[in-house]
């Protein structure tokens, strides 16, 4: 019988004591994909596998032989477990993340190897059984990049587009949150992600922009906060929305020093909801953790998929 860890580290000294080498990855990987033991990709029985070379296990009924990693974004990969774990344990514990540069000094790989391996992880990072958003939900447009001064302002502007949903919970304080870099401020790409990352028994607090009007079509309640009828700003009628923006906007200057093109925006923001939505997680390890089970959860993503931009037109990636 296989024996396999079956917790997750809580620091860097237990980290690098529970992974020391390929074999006790690729343990915690067969714990975690088979958690009450292996199951057959085949005959679907489930025997004490044999193991095989190159890290196969092979299944003793039917002869077939699998590797722990097919099939997951560790398919075929050239580099180490190790190597990818510590990657991980780095991007979960780091406050504020890391960019692929810091990560490159880090762990002694190429620019190249860590940018791909923050991509990939970035992928794996949404999770296809998240529930929707629920309760009282924020729904507002903000702009991220171009220049800072002269231009067009407000839905007019040049710069890129992320429609982000918060829930609001009692008091000041913020529940989960979904973000969608998106083509323009028009219903076609508003009610769209509403309907993804939304329940439709929540309540939509929105300003008055006519983009949003047509989704009372889908059964969703909508409250509409017309900002421009009040003297007030809009950080206080939207106050998740906009306080969720100015955090996203200072990660993406202070981290990755604001270089962050409109190609892979999508999925910073898919890095930036993880965090935000396990922020009040008690141990670093435990999201760790999660983060290589949605590793293995994840299909194969390819050097094409991340360089021509993974979620680019493909509205049917993000759950």
């Amino acid at each position: 019988m296989l024996v396999v860890p079956k917790e997750y580290p809580n620091t860097i000294r237990e980290f690098f004591q529970m992974f020391p080498d390929e074999k006790s990855c690729l343990n915690y990987l067969i714990d975690l994909r088979w958690p009450t033991g292996f199951i057959c990709p085949a005959c679907n029985q489930t025997p004490v596998p044999w193991r095989e070379s190159r890290n196969r296990l092979a299944c003793p009924s039917c002869r077939h032989q699998v590797t722990v990693t097919a099939n997951t974004i560790f398919d075929k990969t050239r580099t180490p477990l190790t190597t990818w774990f510590e990657a991980a344990w780095l991007v979960t514990t780091a406050k504020n993340g890391l960019s692929a540069k810091t990560l490159e000094r880090t762990i002694g790989t190429s620019y190249h190897v860590a940018w791909m391996m923050l991509q990939r992880f970035r992928v794996a990072m949404v999770n296809s059984e998240r529930t929707k958003l629920s309760g009282a939900v924020e729904v507002d447009e903000i702009y991220v990049g171009g220049e800072e001064q002269g231009g067009k302002r407000g839905r007019g502007t040049d710069k890129d587009i992320v429609v982000i949903a918060v829930e609001i919970k009692e008091g000041k304080s913020f529940g989960r949150t979904r973000m969608r870099h998106i083509a323009d401020a028009s219903g076609d790409s508003l009610i769209p992600f509403i309907r993804n990352s939304i329940s439709p028994e929540a309540t939509l607090v929105t300003d008055a922009w006519r983009g949003y009007s047509k989704i009372v079509d889908y059964g969703y309640t909508r409250e509409i906060k017309n900002l421009s009828d009040s003297d007030d700003f809009a950080h206080v009628h939207m106050p998740g929305v906009h306080q969720i923006a100015s955090l996203l906007k200072r990660w993406i200057l202070g981290t990755h020093q604001g270089s962050v093109s409109d190609m892979h925006l999508q999925a910073y923001l898919e890095e930036y909801t993880f965090r935000f939505n396990r922020r009040k997680s008690k141990s670093r390890g435990l999201v760790f953790k999660r983060l290589i089970e949605h590793s293995l959860a994840t299909k194969p993503v390819t050097q094409t998929d991340i360089v021509g931009g993974y979620w680019n037109d493909d509205d049917e990636k993000i759950v």
